[in-house]
C-alpha cells in the first residue's frame, strides 16, 4: 500500500474515533444542531438521574417530565462547554452544593415546577456568567440575605408561586446590579435591566414584612417587577390588599397587662380573667396555673387593634380549690412578657360588687350524670357520659372533671363546655390506679358518677391480654358447639382454664368414647399454660367455687345477674 494513503487511513480512522465521542447521544433522548449548538432533548424519558454519558460537544440541555429527584455533585462536569440547562417539571428536592461545579459557560438555569425547598445559593459562584435563573412553582420558604450576592450578571429572576412568606430587602440590596444601580445615580452608565418576579407568594404583612414592602414600593430601574401588585395573604385584616395600601409598623416586643390583678368571688360563680397584649407581630398567648398550662378551649383570644390582643380565661362555677395565681403569657420571636392575677374564692361583703363574674344558673338538685369508658390505653382512657333528663338544657350545661391518683384526696379540676360529652385523659403513670369524676357544674359528684381504672405496666402486656382474649374467644365458639350444660369460659378466662373444664363437661358423646389422641380436640393442649388461680375446678377440687369467668350457661327462667359496670373489674 502506498505510504501516504497509509496515512490517510490512519487519520481518518482517528478523525472518526474522536468524532464517535462527540456525536454520539444518550439512549432515549435525541440530539440535534440548532443556532445555539449541539442540543440534547429528554422528554418524559424516565431517567431518574442525571445521565453520565452525555457528549461533550451539547451546549444546550433540556430534560423534562424526567422524573429527576435531585442534582448530585459534579453533575454535569463533563460538559464544560454548557450554556443553557433546563430541568423543569421533575421530581427535584435536593441540589447538592457543587452539583454545577465545571459550568463557567452557563447562561440560563430553569428550574420551574420542581419540588426544591431551598436552593444552595452558593452554588452559583460556580456560574458567574448566568443571566438567568427560573424558579417558579417550587415550595421555597426561605431567601437568605446573601441570595443574590453571588450572581453578579443576573437579569432575570423569577421567584413567583414559591411559600416566600416574610423575606428582607437586604436581600435585594446585596444583589450585585442594584449596588451598581446605586452608584452609578447622577452618572451617564449603561445598566442593563433586571427584571424580578414576586407573586402568588402567600405574604405575611406584618411588621417583619417592613422593609421588603418598602422595597417594593420605591423599587425601579434597572430593577422592574414582572408582577407589581404584589397582594397579602395573612394576617386577617390585611388579607387581599396590595403592598401599596398597607402602612406596617415596626416591630415590638410583648407588653402585658390587667386590669385587675387581685380579684375576690364568691364561690360558684363564673369568673373570667383577662389579660391585654400589645405586640407586634401577634404573639402566642397561653395561661398557666400552679405550673401547668390550662386547657385552650377555656381560653378565648380576640384582637382589639392592630397591635393589640385581648385573652380571657373562663373559669366555670368557681370553687376553693381554684383560688391561686393564674399567669397570662405572650411572646413573640422578640421576646416573652407575662402578668399574673391572684384569684380568692370566698364570701365578699354583699356590698362589694365584683367585676369579671357573673352569676351560675343554680344547680339541679336531681342532676345526675351516666359515666363509661369508652376506651382505654395504657397511658389513659376515653371517658363517655350522659347527662339525665332531671339537667336543664343539657346543651348549655358545664361540666366538671376531676382526675387524679385514687389515693390522693386533691384531683386536676377540667372545664368541659356545652355540648361536649368525651374526653381523653392521657399520659398518665403506668400500673397506677386512678380515679376521674365528672359533675355537673359546680355539683359534687354523686355515686355512679366516679370511674376507678389503672393504668397498664406496659404497651406488650395490653397487647398480649387482648391477643389472649382472641384465643379464648376463638375456643369457647369450640366449646358452644357441644351439647348444653358444659361450662363455657367467657373472654375474661384463662387459657389454664381450658385444661380443667373439659374434666366437668357430661360426657354424652357419640359411643360415650373419648376423643382420640392427635385428635383436633387435643389441639387446645398446644395453648399457653396461665396461673391456675381461680379458674375451672372439677367437683372435689382444690376450689368448689367458680368464679364468674367459668359460670354455667343461661338457663330459662334463671335469673340474670345484675349489670356490672367496666370500671367495676378494678
Amino acid at each position: 500500500m502506498d505510504p501516504i494513503i497509509h496515512h490517510i487511513f490512519l487519520l481518518l480512522l482517528a478523525f472518526h474515533k474522536i468524532n464517535t465521542s462527540f456525536s454520539s447521544c444518550v439512549t432515549g433522548c435525541s440530539c440535534s444542531q440548532d443556532s445555539f449548538g449541539r442540543s440534547l432533548l429528554c422528554m418524559s424519558a424516565l431517567l431518574r438521574k442525571i445521565p453520565e454519558n452525555i457528549p461533550q460537544d451539547i451546549r444546550k440541555i433540556r430534560i423534562e417530565n424526567s422524573h429527576l429527584t435531585e442534582l448530585p455533585r459534579r453533575s454535569f462536569a463533563n460538559v464544560s462547554a454548557l450554556e443553557y440547562l433546563w430541568l423543569n417539571f421533575n421530581n427535584i428536592t435536593v441540589m447538592h452544593i457543587k452539583s454545577l461545579e465545571y459550568l463557567p459557560a452557563l447562561k440560563e438555569l430553569r428550574l420551574q415546577g420542581n419540588k426544591l425547598s431551598s436552593v444552595p445559593w452558593t452554588a452559583f459562584q460556580d456560574t458567574p456568567a448566568l443571566k438567568i435563573l427560573d424558579l417558579k412553582h417550587n415550595r421555597l420558604d426561605v431567601l437568605p440575605e446573601h441570595a443574590l450576592r453571588y450572581l453578579p450578571n443576573l437579569t432575570y429572576l423569577d421567584l413567583s408561586s414559591n411559600q416566600l412568606t416574610v423575606i428582607s430587602r437586604d436581600v435585594f440590596y446585596s444583589w450585585p446590579i442594584y449596588q451598581r444601580s446605586q452608584r452609578a445615580e447622577g452618572q451617564i452608565e449603561a445598566i442593563s435591566n433586571a427584571v424580578l418576579a414576586l407573586h402568588d407568594n402567600p405574604w405575611i404583612c406584618d411588621c417583619r414584612l417592613r422593609g421588603f414592602v418598602q422595597f417594593i414600593k420605591s423599587v425601579g430601574p434597572p430593577i422592574i417587577l414582572m408582577n407589581s401588585y404584589l397582594t397579602c395573604s395573612s394576617p386577617k385584616f390585611r388579607a387581599g390588599k396590595f403592598f401599596h395600601e398597607v402602612e406596617l409598623n415596626s416591630c415590638m416586643k410583648p407588653l402585658t397587662s390587667a386590669l385587675d390583678t387581685n380579684l375576690t368571688v364568691p364561690v360558684g360563680l363564673n369568673v373570667t380573667l383577662t389579660c391585654f397584649v400589645q405586640a407586634s407581630p401577634s404573639p402566642a398567648i397561653w395561661w398557666t396555673y400552679a405550673l401547668k398550662l390550662l386547657r385552650a378551649f377555656n381560653v378565648s383570644t380576640q384582637p382589639i387593634s392592630e397591635e393589640t390582643v385581648r385573652s380571657e380565661l373562663l373559669i366555670p362555677a368557681a370553687r376553693p380549690a381554684d383560688a391561686g395565681n393564674y399567669t397570662c403569657t405572650a411572646a413573640n420571636f422578640l421576646g416573652n412578657a407575662s402578668v399574673a392575677i391572684a384569684l380568692h374564692v370566698g364570701t365578699p361583703p354583699a356590698s362589694a360588687p365584683v367585676p369579671g363574674w357573673a352569676p351560675a344558673a343554680p344547680a339541679e338538685p336531681g342532676a345526675h350524670v351516666e359515666v363509661r369508658i369508652a376506651k382505654q390505653t395504657v397511658y389513659g382512657i376515653t371517658l363517655e357520659w350522659f347527662a339525665a333528663a332531671a339537667v336543664a338544657e343539657p346543651g348549655e350545661t358545664w361540666y366538671t372533671l376531676l382526675v387524679g391518683r385514687y389515693d390522693t384526696a386533691q384531683k386536676d379540676a377540667i372545664y368541659i363546655g356545652p355540648g361536649v360529652n368525651t374526653y381523653s385523659v392521657t399520659d398518665l403513670l403506668p400500673a397506677t390506679k386512678y380515679e376521674v369524676c365528672v359533675a355537673v357544674r359546680n355539683q359534687a359528684p354523686r355515686k355512679g358518677q366516679c370511674v376507678v381504672f389503672v393504668t397498664g405496666s406496659d404497651v406488650s402486656q395490653l397487647e398480649q391480654r387482648e391477643k389472649l382474649i382472641h384465643i379464648v374467644v376463638i375456643v369457647c365458639a369450640m366449646v358452644l358447639a357441644v351439647p348444653a350444660g358444659m361450662y363455657a369460659c367467657t373472654a375474661e378466662a384463662r387459657p389454664g382454664c381450658l385444661t380443667r373444664c373439659p374434666a366437668a363437661w357430661p360426657r354424652r358423646r357419640r359411643g360415650g368414647q373419648p376423643p382420640a389422641a392427635g385428635s383436633k380436640e387435643s389441639t387446645l393442649d398446644s395453648l399457653p399454660a396461665g396461673s391456675q388461680d381461680g379458674l375451672c375446678h372439677p367437683e372435689g377440687g382444690r376450689s368448689a367455687r367458680r368464679p364468674p369467668a367459668c359460670e354455667e350457661p343461661e338457663r330459662p327462667g334463671k335469673a340474670r345477674p345484675p349489670h356490672r359496670n367496666s370500671a367495676d373489674l378494678y
